[in-house]
């Protein structure tokens, strides 16, 4: 592929841990973390264990105190600091998708991108086209690393990941600097432990595009129908079978076809969304997940699924409905407004990038959703990452450098604050 000019790094603190960066990412993404649905432990696979136990061990040798690895596969270590700023935490996830595999990650590194289409070797039929990529169309002369094609590339979240890595590392070997304490915690926000982690404020990197600052996310529950029917033999079965498949059909196809899905709706609107179909005839259960930015609204959603199931029942007497809702997370924008001057000192951190701050919204969730009303308000922060979740995932090396040395300015933002 034919190459343009190299793009410039934001910062000459960028250009010089863009080598670090990139070097962790590649070590990191080819040692397997996936993720597995449903299980109820932490790690949810113990392969997620391999890269905690070397970033435990680097943080060891970068000089950090406190370092551990605890029973849930969270990797925590300190770097102290300046005495009378507050301590800052910088988090990032180890896991990746469970959608897609991350066995036999093959980073590809594209230097120069020219703006054209990537091919992917592994895989010729996976492309990275920049008209179905706005992004990467915007990242002409950049270095992007790719998967080859074949599975993810995991910069979800392992270039959060190395760029916390990379940013401590240079604090630790430059003590002349004035910085904030720092907490590093790898990975997650249910079994964090916030009193002994000691940070006031912290910062996730699980973001894309340069420059984002990300405060808001969706209030988001997961509801289970379950919908039980009356089995018997199909040649006897006139006036007797009550098939539960066909009945949780129906609450499906009740939904509204033309909103309130992901397909159909964009920034602040919700979705109700069928993600799992399982059962019988006897008995069918329909998972959903309800996603909106607006609390109230999440409960009018939550009622339509209940309206629904009601329909059912009337229309069919014979069978029951049971209907679970369990809250998964809620809009950190309710905690962080309360406390602004933590997205002040991030808008500082980027805008001494020479970068413009980017606000945006999240659909979805991340770790500092949970860690907000926790106690810990926890905005998230660009990592220079995108197409997450597949195998067209890629990552730009300027872009990741610049999150680097976003983190570096941001500890001695809080320092002078």
């Amino acid at each position: 592929m034919a190459t343009s000019p190299k793009a410039e790094f934001v910062t000459p603190l960028a250009a010089e841990l863009a080598a670090d960066v990139l070097d962790r990412l590649l070590r990191y993404v080819r040692i397997d973390t996936q993720s597995a649905h449903g299980i109820d432990a932490s790690p949810s696979t113990e392969k997620q264990l391999d890269l905690c136990r070397l970033l435990r061990d680097e943080l060891e040798e970068i000089g950090l105190e406190d370092v551990r690895l605890d029973e849930f596969g969270y990797v925590y270590g300190s770097l102290p600091g300046v005495e009378s700023a507050p301590a800052i935490g910088y988090i990032a996830h180890v896991d990746t998708s469970p959608d897609v595999t991350g066995t036999g990650v093959n980073p590809q590194v594209h230097e120069a991108y020219d703006g054209g289409t990537i091919e992917l070797p592994g895989d010729t039929s996976v492309v990275l086209d920049p008209e179905e990529l706005p992004l990467l169309k915007k990242k002409v002369g950049h270095d992007i690393v790719s998967t080859d094609g074949t599975t993810l590339l995991g910069a979800d979240d392992k270039a959060g990941v190395a760029e916390i890595m990379a940013a401590v590392a240079y604090l630790k070997r430059h003590p002349e600097l004035e910085y904030a304490p720092i907490r590093v915690c790898f990975t997650g926000a249910d079994y964090l432990e916030i009193e002994r982690f000691g940070a006031r404020y912290a910062y996730t990197l699980d973001g894309a595009e340069l420059g984002e600052i990300e405060a808001e996310t969706f209030n988001a529950s997961k509801v289970t129908v379950t919908i039980r029917g009356r089995s018997t033999h199909p040649g006897t079965a006139k006036g007797q079978l009550v098939n539960a498949i066909k009945l949780g059909a129906d609450l499906v196809s009740g939904l509204p076809r033309d909103a309130l899905s992901p397909e159909t709706t964009e920034e602040r609107e919700g979705f109700v969304h069928p993600t799992r179909f399982s059962g019988g005839a006897e008995e069918a259960v329909v998972e959903f997940i309800v996603r909106d930015h607006d609390a109230a609204k999440m409960t009018e959603h939550v009622a339509l699924i209940r309206r629904l199931a009601d329909e059912v029942c009337e229309r069919e007497p014979r069978a029951s409905i049971e209907i679970h809702e369990e809250e998964q997370y809620r809009n950190m924008g309710e905690v962080i407004d309360q406390h602004p001057h933590v997205i002040e000192a991030a808008v500082e951190a980027v805008r001494r990038l020479g970068v413009e701050p980017v606000h945006t919204i999240i659909r979805g969730g991340t770790d500092g959703a949970r860690l907000s009303h926790r106690g810990l308000p926890t905005p998230n922060l660009f990592t220079g990452g995108s197409e997450y979740h597949s195998r067209r995932e890629w990552a730009s090396v300027q872009d990741m450098a610049a999150a680097a040395a976003m983190l570096v300015e941001l500890a001695q933002v809080w320092a002078e604050r």
